[in-house]
């Protein structure tokens, strides 16, 4: 089974075996400066834009351990996930149990500052 990482400064979640990473989720961290309290700030949470499984190592469910892990790294830290990548998204719809609905000031939130920094995809 893969080992899976957290690289919060490069923003990667990365499944590794064998020391060769064989797959891994793309994201970046809304800071968390706001709250229901502070409307106008930037909520907390991890939004997840891409996944990535290595050729020769689909089909092997590392996209959705991945994704697992993600979702539960947020909720140890208490932070939403917004899944704007697709394959997370199509996960978190099959998973509601494991995979909360993040509120929309939230999604909208991410998207507004992937739509400002695009690098960050």
């Amino acid at each position: 089974m893969a080992e899976i990482r957290d690289d919060r400064a490069q923003g990667l979640l990365t499944a590794s075996e064998g020391g060769q990473t064989v797959g891994r989720i793309v994201y970046f961290t809304l800071d968390g400066s706001g709250g229901s309290d502070a409307p106008d700030r930037e909520p907390s949470a991890l939004v997840a834009v891409h996944t990535v499984v290595e050729p020769g190592h689909e089909g092997q469910g590392l996209a959705g351990a991945l994704v697992r892990e993600f979702y539960a790294l947020a909720a140890r830290e208490g932070r939403w996930v917004v899944p704007l990548c697709p394959y997370a998204a199509k996960w978190a719809e099959r998973h509601p149990d494991e995979a909360p609905a993040a509120p929309t000031a939230v999604v909208e939130a991410a998207r507004a500052r992937l739509a400002a920094r695009p690098e960050l995809w």
